[in-house]
């Protein structure tokens, strides 16, 4: 008898769960959904006593006292479905199957169709911040490239006019430096083999310009060279002491960059010989674009897992450092520097011809 009113229930239940899924009660609605599931609660009964009255226990046969097939008298052999029977049978189950029955797998059904679309809009929003934060990023990155495109094309103007070969080698080295910088192919991480190649090339142009005034040394340890950073990292940083450090002073001057690894972070260091901060240990307005690009977009890349510090140096000077989680790319996918082998550290020194 159990069997018979309860299985009954299973072929009904899919159907009547996808339904109520698809016609959720919602603040703006529920008047109407309510009636509709009033109604669906109904066709639910309807459809279980209709199942139910093939099964040997689907009626309580008053005259004999016991339970029977509702179509079938099995004491005359004969069909015997009638009007008073399906009234007598919808009466004494519709309560049960609405209350008992329907309404619990309609509330399931809410349920798991309110998570889904919980998590539904719970996705939406991670692609949304992460397509904002892109965006951001490479406007961010858009900034910096044409920043030390303006610089070097003044410089080149500038030469035109009393050193037409020095000019010519600017434009030369200026059109590689643009070409790599195209080879990203908008991409916001690349190795830090790539970015030292990158800024060697800069250095090229800026060594032009500054003759023996400027003097580089780069110092990367070969377990950090295919250590993923972002695409422009290191130039912006160097061209900011270039700029505000070593274009200040009236001697030669060094710009020192050093790499290492520190557990599971990198730490990158940019080292100027220039005059210092105005405001020892501030990053001011004067402090340079590229300083305070780079620190935004660290802070975007990386959150609570980076850090940025420009301060002082008691010998004279500025540094500037960062850490970030260090990663290393697949080795198929690395790229290595091309002109400098890997020893035990890197060093690459700039000189004047």
């Amino acid at each position: 008898m159990e069997f018979s009113q309860i299985l009954t229930y299973a072929p009904l239940t899919p159907f009547f769960f996808v339904f109520a899924a698809r016609y959720p009660i919602q603040r703006e609605n529920w008047l109407r959904r309510s009636l509709v599931h009033l109604a669906a609660g109904i066709v639910f009964t309807v459809g279980h006593l209709a199942i139910k009255a093939f099964t040997p226990y689907g009626y309580w046969d008053p005259a004999y006292r016991e339970w029977t097939s509702a179509i079938w008298d099995p004491h005359t052999h004969a069909l015997r479905m009638s009007w008073v029977i399906a009234k007598r049978m919808f009466w004494g189950n519709v309560v049960d199957d609405v209350s008992g029955a329907y309404i619990p797998i309609a509330l399931i059904a809410h349920a798991v169709a309110y998570y889904s679309r919980f998590k539904e809009r719970e996705l939406r929003a991670t692609q949304l911040e992460g397509q904002l934060t892109k965006a951001h990023l490479q406007a961010l990155k858009s900034q910096l490239q044409p920043h030390f495109l303006f610089n070097t094309l003044n410089s080149i103007s500038a030469l035109m006019m009393t050193d037409v070969v020095a000019a010519d080698r600017m434009m030369a080295s200026l059109g590689d430096l643009l070409r790599m910088s195209l080879d990203e192919d908008g991409s916001q991480m690349t190795t830090l083999a790539r970015e030292i190649e990158f800024l060697s090339v800069y250095l090229e142009i800026e060594r032009i310009r500054f003759e023996d005034k400027l003097h580089v040394r780069v110092d990367a340890a070969p377990d950090c060279l295919d250590a993923q950073v972002p695409h422009l990292l290191l130039q912006p940083l160097v061209e900011n002491a270039v700029k505000h450090g070593i274009s200040k002073l009236s001697d030669a001057g060094e710009i020192e960059v050093v790499a290492k690894r520190d557990g599971d972070y990198l730490q990158v260091f940019i080292r100027d010989s220039g005059p210092g901060l105005s405001v020892p240990n501030v990053l001011t307005s004067t402090s340079g674009h590229g300083l305070r690009i780079t620190k935004e977009r660290l802070s975007t890349l990386y959150g609570s897992g980076q850090a940025f510090e420009i301060r002082s140096r008691a010998e004279g000077g500025v540094e500037v450092s960062m850490r970030i989680p260090f990663s290393v790319v697949p080795t198929s996918t690395s790229v290595s520097i091309e002109h400098v082998e890997r020893p035990r550290m890197m060093s690459m020194r700039v000189e004047p011809l």
